[in-house]
């Protein structure tokens, strides 16, 4: 091999081996990619956001009081404006709970006796029919006028909150492993007893004696039986139970012939418990 063969030898073997050097750098001095298995994927990913998105807070509780258009109800609708039960009563919920939409509380005569959640709306409505109703229950056992309006208001904050349990579970998709009435009563009275005061208590102990005296002018009979409801007497037992287990000392005056009987209230304690335990574990995801 002469001298420019073995010249053009070397440059072929250094351009050979710089291209091959060129080559293999490129691919060391990148960042090394994520192992695949400890990736989140695509779908991971969206539903993570989209669980997040749920529990922002894009809505109010929204009070809107309807046209009357029946003239009995001006001066139910009138004083319960004045009380300014249903703005107390958003405006606690707002400062409390994340709402995906806004879910409208409405006041209406409806023709019936009534308090109802559309969950197509998102809205709880309260029929006027039913405050007269609560007022009429208080009257028929010598309540004054005053004492009757003022107990009327307290009952239907109870039935208020009793529908925006249904809101609540409906809205969030909480489970519920029993009857879906129930755990709307026991929401309520969650509600009543640990956010509202005196005021949550007073309506407990209305909504109460409503069941109490209801029960006392309908009779247990096939129709009440096969209804999703409690019996209003289970109803009234319930409640009792709620408000003496929230302070056994506080509400002693409770244990009585008339109200609730011991058998049932020494469980008490422990039943206020797991439903504050439970209500609280429940709303805790979208709580502010």
């Amino acid at each position: 091999m002469n001298r420019i063969q073995l010249c053009s030898l070397l440059v072929i073997t250094i351009l050979i081996v710089a291209a091959a050097s060129c080559v293999y750098r490129s691919s060391r001095d990148s960042e090394p990619s994520p192992a695949p298995t400890n990736s989140p994927n695509k779908s991971e990913t969206l539903t993570k956001k989209f669980d997040e998105d749920k529990k922002s807070d894009k809505g109010n509780f929204v009070v809107q009081y309807l046209e009357i258009k029946n003239f009995r109800y001006n001066e139910i609708d009138r004083q319960l404006k004045e009380v300014k039960l249903l703005e107390k009563a958003a405006d606690k919920l707002n400062r409390s709970l994340n709402l995906p939409y806004d879910i409208r509380l409405k006041t209406k005569d409806c023709g019936e006796v009534n308090a109802f959640y559309d969950s197509d709306e998102h809205s709880v409505t309260v029929c006027y029919e039913l405050m007269e109703h609560f007022y009429k229950v208080f009257r028929s056992v010598g309540e004054s006028d005053q004492k009757a309006y003022d107990k009327m208001f307290d009952a239907v904050r109870f039935a208020f909150l009793h529908e925006i349990g249904h809101a609540l579970i409906d809205t969030y998709n909480i489970p519920i492993t029993g009857n879906e009435e129930d755990a709307a009563d026991r929401c309520s009275t969650f509600i009543n007893l640990t956010e509202l005061g005196e005021d949550g208590v007073n309506a407990v102990l209305a909504a109460a004696d409503a069941f109490a005296i209801e029960s006392k002018g309908s009779p247990a009979q096939k129709q009440n039986l096969a209804d999703e409801h409690l019996l209003q007497e289970q109803r009234f037992y319930n409640s009792l139970c709620m408000i003496y287990g929230s302070n056994t000392e506080k509400y002693a005056y409770i244990l009585n012939d008339n109200y609730l009987p011991k058998e049932r209230a020494v469980r008490c304690p422990s039943e206020y418990e797991r439903t504050v335990e439970s209500w609280s574990n429940l709303l805790a995801p979208w709580r502010k």
